[in-house]
């Protein structure tokens, strides 16, 4: 009955992508599906609240950060931050380079702040801003920001992926972050080149001097406006938590807003919850959007996905699989094994950190060594949920760059580290005994 649960649920997916509905719907018909499982398999329905509530509950966690992020990508554009950002980036990133140093400077920040939603939410936003008003194809740039933010995402030591996936295999999170550097250099080089021509094929062309005029007439632009944007970008290096950090760079924002913008309290408030929405033609181009209730797909995705893979887990119904999973690594070998579960997990699961704990303990058996254990996982499922359209590690950073799916086409880095890193794993063709 599980498989028929799946098809059916994979089912679900493929009709919410063709018809463009939102894939919540999908994850809802999800919940439904496996919960009419659990049912079957004996259990409660007070039992399968409880599991599917425990996996929730932790995933409420993820719900403040979006919330936050949505706070802080409203209040930003009324602060000034983003404004500033425009025209003052226009003169300094040089425009048949745009792509290419976009992506250098996603990288950049990721690996310092070690997270893919904190880069996205802000500088992300800033350089699909930048790429919007300047000509650029929107999804070609928020490709660059995806492979961007899953640099640090995957190999800063201040990524929680990184942390997880050392926790869960039992390694050292500085020793992975060497070698995940070292095999992610090749794929990286060959991003370089690609987002070189790219860039060259899609130059930032120059922006409209009614949009920057519009800019410069409506905000006080002064360095003062870049506070913000500093504070979430020294606060991570003290070891603030993100939470914090984002606090404290809406309330910097905030306050600028009132205190050099103009806006009234009441008016950076709505920002905040409904984002800003400026009356000029010309702005409304480039700066509309933000706000708690833009990211409200992504709090029930994030949900609906917390409480089926709760139900999933509870009922143990992914254990049988584990000797399914060992048997195909040693037919095929240990890497192209994980990258099947990985993708099967992510594309179930829909979420980043599920798939790494479920990767390690599907194939634990097929290892005998626990750094290979957590480089496979590094190098397959972390990156291959950031593909998954309905994932939340795909679905989010999109949401708040404001591009649909094809952006994951030219998000390079996720498919060339996997593919590299298949093709030249030294140990790929030897078999676990």
């Amino acid at each position: 009955m599980l498989t028929v649960c799946f098809l059916l649920f994979f089912a679900m997916v493929a009709v919410c992508l063709i018809t463009g509905w939102s894939v919540a719907w999908a994850l809802l018909g999800g919940v439904v599906l496996f919960w009419i499982f659990g049912l079957r398999q004996g259990f409660t329905h007070r039992q399968l609240w409880a599991m599917a509530w425990t996996r929730c509950k932790k995933s409420l966690i993820v719900v403040r950060i979006i919330v936050l992020i949505g706070v802080i990508t409203g209040v930003w554009r009324c602060g000034g931050t983003i404004a500033s950002c425009i025209v003052w980036g226009v003169g300094l990133v040089t425009p048949p380079l745009f792509l290419l140093l976009a992506f250098l400077l996603c990288a950049a920040f990721s690996y310092v702040l070690g997270t893919s939603y904190g880069v996205s939410s802000t500088l992300g936003v800033i350089l699909m801003a930048l790429a919007r008003s300047g000509g650029v194809d929107p999804a070609v740039a928020a490709g660059v920001v995806l492979s961007g933010v899953y640099f640090g995402d995957r190999c800063s030591p201040a990524s929680s992926a990184a942390s997880l996936v050392a926790a869960v295999t039992d390694t050292d999170l500085y020793r992975n972050v060497r070698q995940m550097l070292r095999t992610g250099l090749l794929p990286t080089l060959l991003t370089l080149g690609l987002y070189l021509f790219l860039s060259l094929r899609h130059p930032l062309e120059r922006m409209d001097g009614a949009v920057l005029e519009a800019l410069e007439g409506r905000f006080a632009l002064s360095w003062w406006t870049l506070l913000p944007a500093a504070v979430m970008f020294l606060l991570p290096l003290c070891r603030v938590p993100i939470h914090w950090t984002i606090m404290a760079s809406a309330a910097a924002a905030a306050v600028l807003a009132v205190a050099l913008q103009g806006f009234t309290p009441g008016e950076v408030l709505r920002s905040a919850w409904s984002g800003y929405h400026p009356q000029d033609g010309a702005l409304a181009a480039v700066l509309s959007g933000g706000g708690i209730t833009s990211m409200a797909v992504s709090y029930v995705i994030v949900a609906l996905t917390g409480l089926y893979s709760g139900i999933l887990e509870g009922t143990g119904a992914l254990r049988p699989l584990s000797g399914r999973a060992e048997a195909l690594a040693k037919r095929t070998g240990r890497f192209p094994a994980m990258i099947v579960v990985s993708t099967l997990c992510a594309a179930a699961l829909c979420n980043q950190a599920v798939t790494s704990m479920m990767g390690a303990q599907l194939l634990e058996g097929a290892y005998d060594d626990r750094e290979e254990l957590a480089m496979d996982i590094e190098n397959s499922g972390i990156l291959i949920a950031g593909l998954i359209p309905w994932s939340i590690a795909c679905s989010i950073p999109l949401a708040m760059l404001g591009a649909g799916n094809g952006a994951i086409l030219y998000a390079f880095l996720l498919w060339l580290i996997p593919a590299c890193y298949l093709l030249t794993k030294r140990k790929f063709y030897h078999q676990s005994a």
